[in-house]
């Protein structure tokens, strides 16, 4: 099956991410879950059920999971706090910094409803800063599959990397890209597409419409390179280095521009001093109540965007 048939199943990473843990948690018994009162949410349950004594629920309070997480940590566990991505990052970010990236402690920082996947929930529970405010914190890896089974991988590699680790996972279903036997590494992009007119670079949930984005361009004789850059942080500044060669980088992401998978790109094209970049994402606003492809729409992250952009680019 290649991988435009696959995009037509959908599933939420934070599906994916339900059913690794109770599998690392089987086969790692120093694995913890901490729970904040929002197990069904973030498909903790069934860890609960199948690993009653590797879980721990503290109720809502994110700061106090972020202190216990630290002090488990201490004692040789691997806690993975499990939460919403707008309390993960912004709630706990002073613990995260303080208690857990500052004495580099093996927590993980696993939240579901990352980006504007929230949706109907509306702006307050649509985290569109987390990634770039936990990437700005050393010593921690900031992650975000593109689907399913990357997701599954990624969260199976943080397990076994030591360090505070941010994975961050979508509410609503999204399409399956990879199959169940692909392999990932953390800090290594994932090459899609080869291509030499323009590179896109793309991150989490944006990954699909940069790949139907692709279908179109190449049907219209543009030849596009395309990278899933599941890491920000390591971010495989050799992959986009390489993308330097055609000179014109697009990135998407279902984050703030600032600070997120743009930002970084960013960072590294101006380091070289060479390359012209365009990021298509949130455009520095807070999101608001609507159906998750509305708000794509309304923020210009959608496949016509994508390709309207590649054209500009190359006139």
């Amino acid at each position: 099956m290649s991988i435009m048939e696959k995009t037509l199943t959908k599933k939420a990473t934070r599906e994916a991410f339900g059913d690794e843990i109770v599998k690392l948690g089987k086969e790692n018994k120093n694995i913890y879950v901490i729970d904040v009162d929002i197990a069904k949410s973030c498909k903790t349950s069934n860890f609960i059920k199948q690993l009653p004594d590797q879980h721990i629920n503290v109720g809502i309070a994110e700061q106090n999971a972020a202190g216990l997480a630290a002090g488990l940590a201490t004692t040789g566990k691997i806690p993975f706090v499990s939460t919403y991505a707008v309390f993960g990052s912004l709630r706990m970010a002073e613990q995260i910094r303080q208690e857990i990236c500052y004495p580099n402690l093996n927590v993980k920082i696993a939240c579901s409803h990352g980006g504007l996947t929230p949706a109907n929930d509306g702006g307050s529970h649509q985290a569109i800063e987390d990634m770039g405010v936990l990437r700005s914190f050393p010593n921690m890896t900031v992650i975000m599959g593109a689907d399913y089974y990357s997701t599954r991988k990624l969260v199976e590699q943080a397990a076994n990397i030591y360090g505070p680790v941010y994975l961050r996972f979508t509410r609503d279903t999204i399409p399956m890209i990879y199959d169940e036997n692909e392999e990932f590494t953390i800090g290594k992009a994932k090459q899609l597409k080869d291509g030499n007119d323009v590179a896109i670079i793309a991150n989490g949930d944006t990954v699909h419409l940069a790949l139907e984005a692709t279908k179109e361009l190449e049907k219209e004789g543009i030849s596009v390179k395309l990278l899933d850059m599941h890491t920000i942080k390591p971010l495989d500044r050799e992959a986009v280095v390489e993308c330097l060669n055609i000179g014109k980088i697009i990135t998407v992401e279902d984050h703030n521009i600032l600070n997120g998978l743009g930002s970084a790109v960013c960072e590294v094209v101006a380091e070289k001093g060479k390359g012209i970049v365009r990021r298509i994402g949130v455009q520095d606003k807070f999101g608001e109540s609507a159906p998750y492809e509305k708000l794509l729409k309304l923020n210009g992250i959608t496949i016509e965007d994508i390709v309207r952009t590649a054209k500009e680019m190359l006139k």
